[in-house]
């Protein structure tokens, strides 16, 4: 039974018509709603026609969430909203786990398999209607995602109805990118949210790669235990990582009646579920930045925000993309304070001085800017674009990280010397992994498979617990068979040592 009451409360409800209509004339639209309005939930179950009285025909409907633990509890809050658990109407898909039932007409994945889906079916079959969510957050995915949505629909399906949707975003940009969609607004219920600036009394250490100065984090716990004492309401406290969240957590310990969770993209889904629901206990809610704008957590009155955030950076040491901590951005400062005025007045303690504020980043860096781009060239490559020319996204990548990214992928066989994608890149890119690692693990496979064809029929014939050569061991035993590995140098066959 659908549960009209909690979808009638949602503020997003009344852009509805004018999201209807900016679809039906453009087929595409910007979707700009605070947290909390309903943009995740009520939208996609909207355009799939899956209310009733609902004009809109029945649709199948694909949401891109930047993170697995925000498309879970996406599709848990629509199957609930539904009457019904995940895997019917509503399903979601992420790396590892699939929830898909015959029935569906709302899936939730995140931007990575989004992207893999589309490599292997440009047309995405059967899908009508594409909602990014969270495009505010600039992934390198979601990016890469709505640029080859745009080619689908330019060149291949102009029925296809895209919606880029955020809390807050470059509406005019994300516009003048897909067309000149139209924007359409919806104003959530906001309530007033009192800054403390709560400094530590000792200058710390900036914070260095994924490092963060304890002392730092020690501060951090005791702004937590002074928001208890003097504030009523559920405590959410941003931390940049896990690392960090559990030291905090170690270091509160178990304050009294209070329940201290932990939020991140590796929590159980246990743990999910109950940050999701109203405790029956006061909560202090450790998190990491999922929950700026992704989740919405109930029962928040006050935000402790640690003022850090984890960014990726490219490792020229490795070659590889890592993160590293850095200062968040006044942008995101603003969406993480405004969660503690969701459903009452709240207040936000920030852990650094005023006079700090100003100089702090305006948003966060695009990931397209600052992030080793060689996985981002070769989904081009063998999108067939490999110099991402013909890309529409919203900042071009930088022309000497792609020249560098187009260097790795020629040295691992990704690409020809035209820059088109081979055979191996192919197989690469449906890896999930980066180019360096996917080629590490191909040449592993093939390594493995030489060896097996090797030595296999002889110790498939050995009895069980004797060795298959005359003289008792096998030939791999007696000394080992040398295999040229793929990609240089030479590995011992099992047994050798």
């Amino acid at each position: 039974m659908i549960r009209y009451d909690a979808l009638d409360a949602l503020p997003v409800r009344g852009a509805l018509p004018a999201l209807h209509d900016a679809l039906e004339g453009h087929g595409t639209a910007v979707l700009v709603a605070p947290p909390g309005t309903g943009k995740t939930t009520l939208v996609p179950l909207a355009l799939a026609g899956l209310l009733d009285g609902s004009d809109a025909p029945a649709r199948r409907v694909v949401v891109a969430e930047p993170r697995r633990i925000a498309a879970r509890a996406a599709a848990r809050r629509m199957a609930w909203l539904l009457g019904e658990r995940p895997g019917g109407r509503v399903g979601y898909t992420v790396r590892g786990e699939r929830v898909v039932g015959p029935r569906a007409r709302v899936e939730v994945v995140t931007t990575g398999v989004l992207l893999q889906r589309l490599q292997r079916d440009q047309e995405l079959t059967g899908v009508d209607a594409v909602v990014l969510d969270e495009c505010h957050e600039r992934h390198l995915d979601a990016d890469t995602a709505a640029a080859f949505l745009w080619d689908v629909r330019q060149a291949l399906r102009p029925e296809l109805r895209l919606v880029a949707a955020s809390a807050t975003t470059d509406a005019q940009g994300w516009s003048r990118l897909l067309g000149g969609a139209p924007v359409v607004g919806a104003t959530g219920v906001s309530y007033p949210v009192e800054v403390v600036w709560a400094p530590p009394a000792r200058p710390v250490r900036p914070p260095h790669g994924m490092r963060v100065d304890p002392a730092l984090l020690a501060h951090v716990a005791s702004v937590v235990r002074r928001a208890l004492a003097e504030r009523d309401g559920d405590v959410l406290c941003f931390l940049p990582g896990v690392g960090e969240i559990s030291r905090v957590a170690g270091q509160l310990g178990a304050p009294g009646d209070v329940d201290v969770l932990q939020v991140h993209g590796r929590a159980p889904a246990a743990v999910q579920d109950a940050v999701l629901a109203p405790g029956a206990r006061r909560r202090v809610v450790l998190a990491t930045s999922v929950a700026e704008s992704s989740l919405t957590v109930p029962g928040v009155r006050v935000v402790v925000d640690a003022g850090l955030a984890r960014e990726p950076r490219v490792d020229h040491a490795r070659g590889l993309s890592a993160l590293t901590t850095v200062r968040a951005s006044r942008a995101a400062a603003r969406q993480r304070a405004g969660r503690a005025g969701r459903e009452a007045p709240g207040v936000v303690y920030r852990c650094w001085a005023e006079a700090e504020d100003a100089r702090l980043p305006r948003f966060p860096a695009p990931e397209i800017k600052v992030a080793d781009l060689t996985a981002f060239a070769l989904q081009a490559a063998c999108w067939g674009d490999p110099d991402a020319s013909g890309l529409a996204l919203l900042d071009p990548p930088p022309g000497g990280a792609m020249t560098a990214a187009r260097s790795v992928l020629a040295a691992v066989g990704a690409v020809d010397a035209a820059g088109r994608a081979t055979e191996r890149g192919a197989r690469l890119a449906r890896l999930g992994l980066h180019p360096r690692l996917g080629r590490a693990l191909l040449d592993a496979q093939e390594l493995s498979a030489e060896v097996s064809r090797r030595s296999g029929p002889r110790t498939a014939a050995a009895p069980r617990g004797a060795g298959a050569g005359p003289a008792g061991g096998s030939a791999a035993a007696a000394g080992g068979s040398a295999v040229r590995h793929p990609g240089g140098g030479t590995a011992r066959a099992a047994g050798a040592d």
